[in-house]
């Protein structure tokens, strides 16, 4: 008998391949205040979530729920405009499926982008972050449960989850481009509600940089199917008690958008190594 999360997945990938035959090399989860880098790609088909039947929808304001499939820099590319958080109430089988399904369709590389909230006292807000570790707080493992043999090993290694070639690439594009990356440890927490400062104090402690509210379990599902994956966080905000103001969805979105342009160009530039 078929394992109900592996059967959900492949009816999903059945339900694309009849709305779209486009091979992509690379995958590219656009986060909060960044979807419209897609309109920077060569667009060859958009799907909506809600063609494929049985494919978890998003619900976040900002996030249009798409996927676009076209080329960067000349590399077929698969973008998400909009990704699936926990804390829309999604089982995690559900929140990782879209990363599964964009590499069954053949995505070899992913790049995960996310708004983030600075832990870190030397971050300011617009920075970039590129993602070298992670700490998965208060989410489950994409991996519990009977494995998915299809997909990977049942005790996947996650020593080396970002890819330090993929790493280079993105420092290296970002020198060319004049500015400087910064590099850190992302926390993933549920969310929705934004951490208190208490809890922000001990993810300091922790090791963290950064926290969002998704990619770190999106990260261990690619990995677990062998693609490479690289991170790119944008600093929207200082974490709760290091900042003057209350915090809000808005201000995520706002400075992200600010740092849209940076951002822009270093994805590109990433992707486009993939294919020299």
């Amino acid at each position: 008998m078929m394992n109900k999360v592996y059967e959900k997945l492949k009816r999903c990938h059945a339900a694309l391949l009849e709305l779209t035959d486009f091979a992509p090399r690379a995958a590219l989860v656009l986060g909060s205040g960044l979807g419209d880098y897609a309109e920077e790609m060569d667009v060859v088909k958009t799907v909506d979530y809600r063609e494929i039947e049985g494919f978890p929808v998003s619900t976040v304001a900002g996030h249009k729920g798409r996927f676009v499939f076209g080329y960067v820099s000349g590399v077929p590319t698969v973008a998400m405009q909009g990704r699936i958080h926990y804390y829309e109430g999604y089982a995690i089988s559900d929140v990782v499926l879209p990363i599964r399904l964009m590499g069954l369709l053949g995505a070899r590389t992913l790049l995960l982008t996310n708004a983030v909230g600075g832990i870190n006292a030397d971050y300011d807000v617009g920075d970039l972050m590129l993602l070298c570790d992670h700490i998965l707080y208060g989410v489950p493992s994409p991996l519990i449960g009977e494995n998915l043999d299809a997909l990977g090993t049942r005790f996947p290694d996650m020593g080396g989850i970002y890819d330090a070639q993929l790493r280079q690439q993105a420092r290296g594009a970002a020198e060319k481009l004049g500015f400087t990356l910064r590099e850190g440890v992302y926390l993933q927490t549920s969310g929705p509600q934004f951490e208190t400062p208490a809890e922000i104090r001990a993810f300091g402690s922790l090791g963290a940089d950064v926290v969002g509210m998704s990619t770190a379990c999106e990260a261990v599902a690619a990995r677990h199917m062998g693609l490479r994956v690289a991170g790119i966080s944008v600093v929207s905000n200082k974490a709760a008690g290091l900042g003057d103001t209350p915090l809000t969805h808005e201000e995520v979105q706002a400075a992200a958008d600010k740092a849209a342009p940076r951002f822009k160009a270093v994805v590109t530039a990433t992707l486009g190594a993939i294919g020299e």
